[in-house]
């Protein structure tokens, strides 16, 4: 008995993989219905299931596989057209089929699962008329014709063997080395015969020896004819089963194999033998390897999951009466397997959702514009060392204030907090249990239940989820899934007396601040570093993790990119990379939500691995970086976009200034200041650099400000730069463009309304020629010599 468990185990796994690829194939033919290709895949599967049901006495499972066998021999043999009817019945098998084999999983017998309404469909399915199998199937002519006769009678498909064509071979058997040789030409039969006649007279050698050493045979040939004769590794014996533990045992053995390996590896380096070191970077070497090797048994591409999607979506919208087209993005990104299973659910609930809640109906979308058919997009990737997984849907998008009503109302905010609150804090809500904006309760949503299951289980795995949305244009749901159980290349750094680790994967580059050449400047309080003429913000990490903070000389600027965004991090000191192993945190460490995980480091002790896209994110920063299709929509939107803004004061005048007009900031000593003409000029990276002062441009004359500095804006283009003299650098902020007052001043462009008070804006080009007149011309009329 233990070895009849074994074997229907093995024949549980064997179907139901069998059907779940019947399930994407069988939504493939619907799209391609002439397709003879999936059609005898799909007859192979079922086909397999039946026979195997059979032999081991499921007798209603096999009757239901042969009623859904002898419908797919009709359409095989051209008898009868594929028809969405026809994949609907179809469908309602395979679940059957589903439903039986889960029965037998837990209960060990077919239960009473009811499989004569299916078959009845099936039959009716069967006997519709044939007569326009023809017409839908004009390449299946031929065929129809010749089972006219027997589509009249009921199909019995085992007891018309004739009806049937001939199987195809199971494997090629193998070929005497002779033959092989003959055939190709490579030798002659009667060599052959006699090398033959030679071993059964008690010759030992091999026959291709023989032909070899009598020179009857080249090497070459030989060789190509028993490459030839071996016999091909079938699908089945190239892949064996392994249970999930035993890989979750050895990804443990191996990361704490990589953990002492480090503390090895330190250790020798300290000591300096040379011997011990090249032992050391062997064990180092084949550490790597072996950890790759087993981090593979381990992955799996996320289409593992996405594969039982198309035929949800296609239920869904059937049932709703909607048309939805499937894309998917990066299924070829790969995931930890455990980390698979966590993240199906939800998934598949954010799909559902989209299908009910986002796309809307073909009227409606005709109405606003939009073609009848909706897209839902599946989209994977790989970032800032997590892995993003997004459903978006191009339908009519969230109503941020009928969710802030609703919030209002369920009692979960306050009508005074909405004014001050972000749109996607808003939206955020829809994670909240029992929230839901539905009209009515369906089989599918509305009753509240879902999106906070989502977030909790994402957040279980030390994900996180986040939605973003445009009304009319669609909606974003964002997974953003964690490193656990993984081995990755890490920076390790020091902040103060604390010891983190930075995933490699988020690091652009480093930059070391002396005080002198690099120097970290302030921005109305901001740090910010001009890193090749780009303003980069910056955060103090040991600002961040609320520790004494140092000083601006002596310390890294790491460079990282998180969630569209780059900025910089300061830390004291950086010390080396190395491959660490990516521990899961527990709830209290969650819940600052400043780290990814923890490790061990080489010295035995314990490092927190931090966060690099909360670290942006909860530092509020103004960042030069933002997603494409963010810029993609703000220029689309013409003049009501944002735009990003230099703020100066000049005398008691508030001037903005377009931040991508900026090159650099600076601050000129008084004294270097001299004259060419009318004009004021510095010496400046090897060129005349003229300037303006703004105060003289804008008639904004008052006392000349004390200190030994003045403060520029550089502008440059075309290996022309001019200096904009300001009284000093306020902030940086954000303007909507639909807030100015156009301006009758001369030099001036308009005014808004910025951080509550009244800001004019330059006209920059009007600026730039009143430093130099010549800027845009191809040759200077006139030249600056140095005084």
């Amino acid at each position: 008995m233990e070895d009849l468990g074994e074997i229907v185990g093995e024949f549980l796994m064997e179907s139901h993989e069998n059907l779940d690829q019947i399930d994407r194939d069988l939504v493939s033919l619907e799209q391609e219905p002439d397709s003879r290709d999936l059609i005898s895949r799909i007859f192979r599967a079922i086909h397999t299931i039946k026979g195997t049901s059979g032999f081991l006495a499921f007798s209603r499972l096999e009757k239901l596989a042969h009623a859904g066998e002898s419908l797919l021999s009709r359409l095989r043999d051209g008898v009868q057209p594929v028809t969405p009817e026809t994949i609907t019945v179809l469908l309602v098998c395979i679940d059957g089929v589903r439903s039986i084999l889960s029965s037998i999983e837990e209960n060990g017998s077919e239960a009473e699962v009811d499989i004569d309404s299916m078959i009845v469909k099936i039959n009716a399915q069967m006997n519709a008329p044939a007569a326009a199998a023809p017409a839908a199937a004009p390449a299946a002519a031929a065929p129809a014709a010749e089972a006219e006769a027997d589509a009249e009678a009921p199909v019995q498909l085992d007891e018309t063997p004739s009806a049937r064509p001939a199987p195809e071979p199971v494997a090629e058997q193998r070929q005497p080395l002779g033959q092989i040789l003959v055939d190709a030409g490579a030798a002659q039969p009667a060599d052959v015969s006699s090398a033959l006649q030679q071993q059964i007279e008690g010759d030992e050698r091999k026959l291709g020896t023989i032909l070899l050493e009598e020179g009857k045979a080249q090497p070459a040939a030989v060789n190509e004819a028993l490459q030839s004769q071996a016999p091909k590794r079938s699908i089945a014996d190239s892949a064996i089963r392994v249970d999930v533990d035993l890989l979750d045992t050895l990804m443990n053995m191996v990361g704490e194999l990589v953990l002492a390996r480090n503390q090895l590896v330190r250790g020798v380096m300290e000591i300096g033998d040379s011997g011990l070191v090249r032992s050391a970077q062997r064990l180092g070497m084949i550490t790597s390897e072996l950890q790759e090797g087993i981090m593979k048994t381990r992955m799996q591409p996320i289409e593992h999951i996405w594969s039982k999607l198309p035929r949800v979506v296609r239920d869904l919208s059937n049932s709703l009466g909607k048309q939805v087209q499937l894309v998917m993005e990066g299924k070829e990104t790969e995931l930890d397997r455990s980390l698979l299973e966590a993240v199906k659910d939800p998934l598949t609930h954010l799909v559902r959702n989209a299908v009910d809640h986002g796309i809307e109906d073909p009227e409606r979308r005709i109405a606003s514009g939009k073609g009848s058919e909706g897209t839902l997009t599946l989209r994977a990737y790989h970032e800032g060392g997590h892995v993003a997984v997004e459903v978006a849907d191009d339908g009519a998008g969230l109503n941020v204030e009928r969710i802030a009503q609703k919030a209002v109302e369920n009692g979960l905010l306050r009508p005074e907090q909405i004014p001050n609150m972000d749109k996607r804090d808003i939206m955020a809500m829809v994670f909240q249990p029992g929230f839901s904006t539905a009209a009515k309760v369906t089989n599918v949503s509305g009753r509240g239940v879902g999106m906070d299951v989502v977030k909790t289980n994402i957040e279980n795995i030390g994900g996180a989820v986040s939605v973003d949305s445009t009304p009319g244009e669609g909606t974003v749901w964002r997974l953003t899934i964690p490193l656990t159980l993984a081995i990755i290349q890490a920076l390790t750094v020091d902040c103060g007396d604390q010891r983190y680790v930075v995933p490699q994967v988020a690091v652009l580059e480093l930059v070391f601040i002396d005080g002198n050449t690099t120097k970290i400047e302030y921005a109305s309080g901001a740090p910010v570093y001009r890193l090749r003429g780009k303003l980069l913000p910056l955060v103090r990490l040991d600002r961040a993790l609320g520790l004494e903070v140092g000083g601006d000389q002596g310390v890294y600027i790491m460079v990282l990119q998180a969630d569209g965004r780059r900025f910089g991090m300061v830390v004291d000191r950086v010390l080396n990379t190395e491959e660490v192993v990516v521990k899961a945190l527990n709830t209290r460490f969650k819940d600052i939500g400043l780290y990814a995980g923890a490790t061990i480091l080489g010295d035995g002790k314990v490092g927190l691995i931090l966060d690099v896209s909360s670290l942006a994110r909860r530092s509020h920063l103004a960042v030069d970086s933002e997603r494409e299709n963010v810029v993609a929509n703000s220029k689309a939107s013409g003049g009501g976009g944002i735009q990003r803004l230099l703020v100066t004061a000049v005398g008691e005048r508030r001037v903005a200034i377009p931040l991508d007009t900026v090159t650099r900031l600076e601050e000129f000593p008084r004294d270097r200041i001299e004259h060419a003409g009318s004009r004021e000029v510095v010496q400046y990276r090897g060129q005349i650099l003229p300037l303006v002062r703004l105060s003289h441009l804008l008639g904004a004359y008052g006392e000349e400000l004390e200190g030994d500095t003045v403060s520029v804006v550089v502008y440059s283009e075309g290996g022309r730069s001019v200096a904009l003299v300001v009284d000093r650098i306020v902030d940086i902020a954000e303007n909507e463009t639909t807030a100015r007052r156009d301006a009758e001043e001369d030099g001036l462009v308009g005014t808004a309304v910025i951080q509550q008070r009244v800001t004019e804006l330059l006209d920059v080009r009007r600026a730039i020629l009143a430093a130099d007149p010549n800027f845009y011309t191809d040759a200077a009329d006139e030249m600056l010599v140095e005084a």
